[in-house]
């Protein structure tokens, strides 16, 4: 018996040590085969919309770090010159067009552009997209084709106009920048939620009927994220009371993302062909509370709802800027508004 009783916490050892030593090899294995697989960005062509500020900017920062050659298109000239010498300063070989990609001609136009600069396009990055913050009943159905103009229907047509190309070169890559909005209904933001969830839809649906083509598709789900880019959002209602909430928390860190971190987890995401990333941990914890109790959450958004600005009477949209006040321009908001320099939001 006393033999028996030693041999017990051996053999509990022993397996402890193999299981822990299997682990350990099977993480190994997988790095070792995630940096073998990894897709060079060195000399693929590139196409990020609305590249020439906020998110869109960070990401072909980092493309031009991974010696990718980068398009970048948006509606602002000024804004998408200052974008093309900014990414020419760090090494990169760009090509900029002042294009509205809700506009499916303008689309075509950028992708032909494309092709007859470079001869190939190997990935593109729908980001462009505009934010609408106000209540539901001073939204009118214009908004919400607005949102889907700019949100949905911009990624699609740039999606449509590319995969000719993805076809014939027998490989493609996508990336479709979502939002938490697309997977939780946020209040005072129903026309971006709105075209968030289809948006989310479309890249997922894709992603499952694209692959056998050997065209992977990334789903990015952000949180709050300090780009600066609340000063160019639409603000309806009461525009200084909500441009102050809005601002606020995305001056946060505990609620926002520093801009740089997610390019960087997004352009990973990229040359790992993740079907999905979601960017914070606070964004995981409430899409997966979304899954298991999805009542509880839609609870404690109509409570946040209690919270937020009255609808006003004003209908009349402005810019993010023109709803300014002294605590929405206060240090509170000082992340937010280096970030706009930074950014190029400015």
């Amino acid at each position: 018996m006393k033999n028996a009783g030693n041999t017990m916490p051996l053999i509990s050892k022993k397996t402890a040590l193999f299981a822990a030593l299997g682990v350990g090899l099977f993480a190994l294995a997988k790095t070792v085969y995630n940096e073998m697989t990894k897709y060079d960005l060195r000399g693929k062509v590139v196409l990020v919309t609305g590249g020439s500020r906020g998110l869109g900017l960070a990401m072909a920062r980092v493309l031009a770090e991974k010696g990718a050659k980068i398009v970048i298109c948006a509606r602002t000239e000024e804004q998408l010159e200052d974008a093309k010498m900014d990414l020419l300063n760090r090494g990169a070989e760009v090509l900029a067009v002042e294009a509205d990609v809700s506009i499916q001609n303008d689309v075509a136009r950028v992708i032909q552009r494309t092709l007859n600069r470079f001869g190939q396009l190997d990935v593109v990055i729908n980001n462009a997209g505009i934010m609408m913050v106000g209540a539901e009943d001073v939204m009118e159905v214009e908004e919400y084709k607005k949102v889907m103009d700019s949100n949905l229907w911009s990624a699609l047509y740039t999606i449509k106009a590319a995969l000719p190309q993805f076809l014939s070169q027998g490989e493609g890559r996508i990336v479709n920048i979502c939002s938490i909005g697309g997977k939780i209904a946020v209040p005072h933001m129903l026309p971006y939620s709105v075209s968030k969830f289809a948006m989310v839809g479309l890249s997922e649906g894709l992603g499952a009927e694209l692959k056998k083509d050997n065209i992977h598709v990334t789903t990015v789900i952000p949180n709050l994220m300090r780009t600066g880019s609340p000063r160019n959002v639409w603000v309806k209602g009461d525009h200084k009371a909500e441009y102050e909430w809005f601002k606020l928390a995305d001056s946060l860190p505990m609620l926002s993302q520093n801009a740089d971190d997610a390019a960087k987890s997004i352009i990973e995401a990229l040359e790992f062909g993740t079907n999905e990333v979601i960017l914070t941990q606070t964004a995981k914890v409430v899409v997966a509370l979304q899954g298991l109790i999805p009542g509880g959450i839609n609870s404690i958004m109509q409570l946040a709802n209690r919270f937020l600005p009255k609808s006003g009477n004003d209908h009349e949209m402005k810019r993010g800027w023109e709803s300014e006040t002294k605590l929405s321009n206060s240090w509170l908001a000082s992340l937010t508004n280096d970030a706009a320099v930074k950014f190029n939001e400015v």
